[in-house]
């Protein structure tokens, strides 16, 4: 299966708006509000809407408070919502839909929405699922891999540098011991002795950081290539890490890039759903209209789909 978001304009504007500064949800009569912003109210708990991230939108409308603020065309910006699709990628087949924000939180997080809902409704388990880097992050590499699917999925990774120094790829992972070796044969450890203090070890971010010994790296020769603004090298490993490695093996294979082929396909039904089916711009307001929009949408397609797959019987002619 492959997964992917693209987004959708909202129906409305600017003009109708409110800034941040402004804007007080506590103002808002339930009562006399219209559907859509009962509906907003209704989502703010939700972690594909209101609750997936804390940073409060630059303006939100009045007319669709739901809908997200964003510039991500790298154009003017509009109020939006995002088109998730799950689909089955043997025949391009759309097996699932989920309308949510349009920020990255709220994308990734429609996926293990959408991947226990096929589990549940089809009895469908995916042997891989393909994702852009927007999917690569630790906590949704370790989702994954926890269910036995593999991460066809580029790994969103900070970790480089670009001042020519050795980064954290360069280092080999020793699981056995638990430590790193350095390009040189110098031991990252993250405890040189025993502690009896059991709160000794990752920090509540779930990281663990791992340093050389001061003496080791001011008299090795390549100091100069790996720390050379500190005393020492230290490195952090994130609390998926091993999830993420997963993912960067699988990078290497050559199914690999098959998939990364395959993932042309949800590209394309997003091509068709704008260009042919016309659905640029929502005509319903509220995330259950936007969730409607998309699932009609999806349909429409899957119809078309079905149509070439499983053409309709040709009746002989009589002469």
């Amino acid at each position: 299966m492959a997964i992917d978001a693209s987004l959708i304009e909202a129906d409305a504007n600017k003009q109708n708006s409110t800034p941040k500064e402004d804007w007080d949800v506590s103002q808002i009569d339930p009562a006399d509000a219209p559907r859509a912003v009962r509906e907003y109210l209704d989502t703010l708990d939700e972690a594909a809407f209101g609750a997936a991230s804390e940073v409060q939108p630059k303006f939100t409308s009045h007319s669709d408070p739901a809908s997200q603020w964003t510039a991500a065309r790298k154009g003017p910006a509009f109020f939006s919502y995002s088109d998730n699709y799950l689909i089955d990628t043997d025949h391009g087949v759309i097996v699932d839909v989920e309308a949510t924000r349009s920020i990255r939180q709220a994308e990734v997080g429609s996926t293990k929405t959408m991947l226990d809902r096929v589990k549940t409704r089809f009895d469908l388990h995916p042997e891989r699922l393909i994702a852009d880097t927007a999917y690569g992050t630790g906590p949704m590499l370790g989702w994954l891999v926890d269910r036995k699917i593999a991460p066809h999925i580029p790994v969103f990774d900070k970790s480089g540098r670009s001042d020519g120094t050795w980064s954290r790829a360069d280092f080999e992972w020793d699981a056995e011991n638990d430590q790193y070796i350095c390009p040189v044969g110098q031991t990252l450890k993250r405890f040189r002795r025993n502690y009896s203090d059991p709160n000794r070890g990752p920090t509540s971010g779930g990281r663990a950081k791992y340093r050389a010994l001061k003496l080791t790296c001011q008299a090795c020769p390549s100091k100069q290539k790996c720390c050379p603004n500190a005393d020492a090298r230290s490195i952090t490993r994130e609390e998926h890490e091993d999830a993420r490695q997963v993912a960067r093996d699988i990078a290497k294979t050559k199914q690999y890039d098959i998939s990364m082929k395959l993932r042309k396909k949800v590209e394309m039904l997003f091509a068709h759903l704008k260009r042919i089916l016309g659905l640029g711009r929502l005509r319903l307001r509220g995330p259950c209209g936007a969730n409607d929009e998309f699932l009609l949408a999806a349909t429409a397609q899957n119809l078309r789909k079905l149509a070439k797959i499983l053409p309709a019987p040709q009746q002989t002619r009589k002469a």
